[in-house]
């Protein structure tokens, strides 16, 4: 369980998170970010679970802890400083603190946090490239001969095509922050680098090779990274080699 990818979300909304190793959901326990009644994606039933319904889970990332008897601190009677010590701490205060967003911890931020918000920049840089990939296998030369003559079945079952409605149908599961594609998709672009780039490699097109290549690299490596300097370079590859696999493909 320790290399699971784990997808979260709350059960009010729609939206989910990760993937997350199951250390980064124990840091994220931790800071409350994560209750026994967040709702995990089990890939085992393809359903939504609340993590207390699964005992390994909620045992992992909610451990027993022994409770301690701590003495209470005497505190001052009155003064300026007794009416801060005693403030009561809401739970804005605890989501502030976790995002680094108050005084005490601008300089401690969570590192999750930026993580999730890499991951979020991933997946946009993600959907953009599907879409190019799409238009570019679905209006490349055969399959748009095919559409101008009608020839409807012959089109849906050129390769090239099917690929291209796939390149589709993802980038809208994305869009529908549907990131649980993730492995669907990263199968998708390794079958998409094997075939099409055999192809290529048949035609001696080792330029168009070499772009699909640094494409599909791109696209994987966007569903892996949450840090942006990585994440940057894979997406400057991804764009990179898309650009010149779309060349290749329309011209």
């Amino acid at each position: 369980m320790a290399t699971q990818e784990f997808y979260i979300r709350a059960a009010t909304e729609t939206d989910a998170r990760g993937p997350f190793t199951l250390e980064q959901l124990t840091s994220l326990a931790e800071a409350g970010q994560v209750t026994p009644s967040t709702l995990y994606y089990d890939a085992a039933t393809e359903q939504w679970a609340a993590i207390d319904s699964n005992p390994e889970v909620r045992t992992a990332l909610f451990p027993d802890k022994k409770r301690l008897r701590v003495k209470p601190k005497e505190m001052p009677k009155s003064g300026v400083g007794s009416e801060k010590a005693s403030a009561p701490i809401t739970v804005d205060d605890m989501l502030a603190a976790a995002e680094g967003n108050t005084s005490d911890t601008r300089d401690r931020s969570d590192p999750l946090v930026s993580q999730l918000r890499a991951a979020r920049l991933g997946m946009w840089a993600l959907i953009f490239l599907l879409l190019i990939s799409a238009a570019s296998l679905i209006f490349s030369k055969t399959p748009l001969d095919l559409l101008i003559k009608k020839e409807f079945v012959s089109f849906a079952l050129h390769p090239y095509a099917i690929l291209g409605v796939l390149d589709l149908f993802f980038a809208l599961m994305l869009v529908l922050q549907m990131v649980s594609m993730y492995s669907l998709i990263r199968f998708r672009i390794i079958f998409g680098l094997g075939f099409i780039g055999f192809i290529f490699w048949g035609n001696d097109q080792i330029e168009a090779l070499v772009s699909l290549t640094l494409a599909s690299v791109g696209m994987y490596l966007c569903t892996v990274f949450v840090s942006y300097l990585p994440l940057a370079i894979a997406v400057a590859a991804g764009f990179a080699g898309m650009a010149g696999f779309a060349f290749f493909m329309l011209s």
